[in-house]
């Protein structure tokens, strides 16, 4: 099987320029996709631009991540209806350090044979002049051709700016500029990319006098039509300080039954049998395999480490059969993932230790309004103490009952988790 083999099963095949499979089969390729650093961190729709990435480096092929240090500042009109707001050179320089600093977890930039590469398109154009642009650049490409793409297109009625109806020739030249130095062939991006991509392909053939390839990927949505990589809170950032490693778990937790197939072959790194077999199955233990998948995808992001915790609080969180062990054996960081998560209260020491469970329930902590509303709880068999039932009034929290030396965590009924934190 080959790289265009492997991307149509995972059917992550959108369109692709007349001989780029034979090309790919021939014999080791370079190829690149480029990200503008115009948000704080890549996004779990970056991801799948760097699933592509991937894809090529484990078929023999070399990839190439562009960071766009010159076209970020300039902006991409593709699927925009108004013109983007510039970012400053330090938020964009900012932005771009942290970014590359993602990509080197990633890719394998010391694989033996097919390295991945790194580049920079601002070291492309930053000793370059206006005039030199227009005479050696800008001339091979007519404005013709140019309005007669999609992203030009779409806003001449609303308007687009000089900069970003340039945009289109400044990734062409990228194109051109890894052609030289390293050979490359291949731009790939998202489908709203091919009137870009193209562009580069035909200043490729028209400066160089070779031939150039462009693959694209289908534009990611969710079985209800709503974009990929969105939450209720926003975006799903691969950086654990925007998302956390718990939230992105969750969010695959919650993904739809319809959205898991496909998610699954766009982000699994195991083989087409195991990947096909778990969607077979899908339909006779669904929670099961989005378990499964969840924590595969959060380890790729996050770490192994990272993605046990986040699993483990939301088991502590949403299974009715978890246990007072499995509490009891979270990490100190895993209860701050809960402590993030449920109804945390800090409460002195002293008000806890040692004290019958009506008083914290009512004075300690405020859990109930009083302590006859703490007792009928306890009558009615609805309080538990680290997930253990409390069985009399009369039953105090002790040292042995910390977590971690501080936190304690009580449920009154089904629903009302509290995390109490000793300060």
């Amino acid at each position: 099987m080959g790289l265009v083999d492997e991307l149509k099963w995972r059917d992550m095949l959108f369109d692709m320029t007349p001989g780029a499979e034979e090309e790919l089969d021939s014999g080791m390729q370079s190829g690149y996709i480029g990200f503008d650093p115009t948000a704080p961190s890549l996004t779990i729709g970056n991801y799948v631009q760097i699933r592509i990435l991937q894809l090529m480096q484990k078929h023999g092929h070399q990839p190439i991540m562009l960071m766009g240090g010159a076209t970020g500042r300039v902006g991409d009109p593709s699927g925009k209806d108004k013109e983007r707001e510039l970012l400053s050179y330090d938020k964009l320089d900012d932005n771009l350090r942290h970014q590359v600093n993602q990509a080197k977890k990633f890719l394998d930039f010391d694989k033996k044979g097919n390295p991945a590469i790194l580049e920079n398109n601002l070291d492309f154009y930053k000793e370059m002049n206006a005039l030199a642009w227009l005479r050696d650049v800008g001339k091979h490409i007519t404005v013709n051709y140019m309005m007669a793409k999609d992203s030009v297109k779409t806003r001449l009625e609303t308007g687009i700016s000089y900069t970003e109806f340039s945009y289109q020739l400044l990734q062409a030249y990228d194109y051109v500029c890894l052609f030289r130095k390293h050979g490359c062939k291949f731009q790939m991006g998202g489908s709203d990319q091919w009137g870009n991509i193209t562009t580069g392909t035909e200043l490729v053939r028209r400066i160089c006098g070779e031939k150039a390839y462009a693959i694209t990927t289908p534009l990611l949505t969710k079985a209800d039509g709503t974009k990929f990589g969105k939450s209720s809170e926003g975006n799903i950032w691969l950086d654990p300080k925007l998302t956390s490693p718990y939230k992105f778990y969750q969010y695959f937790i919650n993904a739809s039954d319809e959205d898991l197939p496909l998610f699954m072959k766009y982000f699994s790194h195991r083989e087409k049998e195991e990947i096909m077999a778990d969607i077979e199955r899908m339909s006779s233990d669904p929670i099961k395999i989005k378990k499964d998948f969840a924590l595969e995808i959060t380890s790729s992001i996050h770490g192994q480490a990272e993605a046990l915790e986040a699993k483990a609080a939301s088991d502590i969180l949403f299974s009715r059969n978890s246990t007072p062990e499995q509490l009891r054996s979270l990490s100190a960081s895993a209860l701050d993932i809960l402590a993030s998560e449920i109804d945390a209260r800090e409460v002195p020491r002293s008000e806890i230790l040692d004290a019958d469970i009506i008083s914290v329930l009512s004075e300690a902590s405020h859990i109930t309004a009083s302590n006859g509303e703490a007792r009928r709880a306890v009558k009615n068999n609805a309080v538990s103490v680290n997930r253990s039932k409390v069985k009399s009034p009369e039953q105090v929290i002790s040292k042995a009952d910390l977590l971690h030396e501080r936190y304690v965590m009580i449920e009154n009924g089904k629903k009302n988790k509290y995390l109490l934190v000793l300060v």
